[in-house]
């Protein structure tokens, strides 16, 4: 099992987070608390439609906003895949889904390559859902493909509901997060021969 553990302590956050990479196919979990109630259910998303057992704990300054916590949470988080990746050989690096929920519908497609890279194509209606900023998913996306070395890319397709817009967002990147890891071969998937 690939796995990590990642502190990060800043003036604004405190943070350790442990991750393990399931086999393919598992379904993984989410737990402790970001202190944003939306934040910690869309992580659960993620981890449990990628395949991840995340563990979580957190201080930050939620006094001032959400901002920093999501944004730290998606630095550690992306610190944390890229070094349970490894040296990444034989991991299948490529990955995409088209994802509904409800009336929303979402596209993730994304390379693992250690080629940090986001393009994000998604408004919300609303500014906030419950304790969540909406304009933190970018940054928290942002933070996660910088940190990790992904090359992202996520685009709403349509949706009117921003709580399933989002989630659809999660899922979607978790999903393919996990699939873009599996072990696939004994070769590195790169015509340099290294990522």
């Amino acid at each position: 099992m690939r796995k990590a553990e990642i502190k990060r302590t800043t003036r604004e956050t405190d943070i350790t987070l442990c991750l393990a990479v399931l086999e393919y196919g598992c379904k993984g979990s989410f737990k402790g608390t970001s202190g944003i109630g939306f934040f910690d259910h869309m992580l659960s998303a993620f981890a449990s439609h990628g395949g991840f057992d995340i563990t979580l704990e957190c201080k930050g300054d939620l006094e001032v906003d959400g901002h920093h916590t999501v944004e730290d949470v998606g630095i550690v988080l992306g610190t944390a895949l890229r070094e349970a990746a490894g040296d990444m050989k034989g991991i299948k690096r490529f990955s995409d889904i088209l994802l509904p929920m409800d009336e929303a519908l979402v596209m993730c497609a994304l390379d693992f390559s250690a080629r940090a890279f986001l393009a994000f194509d998604s408004d919300f209606r609303a500014g906030m859902i419950g304790d969540y900023d909406t304009q933190l998913t970018v940054e928290f996306m942002r933070a996660l493909a910088t940190n990790a070395g992904i090359t992202l890319h996520l685009k709403k397709m349509y949706g009117e509901n921003d709580h399933h817009v989002t989630e659809a967002i999660y899922k979607a990147c978790g999903k393919c997060v996990g699939d873009a890891l599996r072990i696939v071969s004994d070769q590195v998937m790169s015509t340099k021969g290294v990522l």
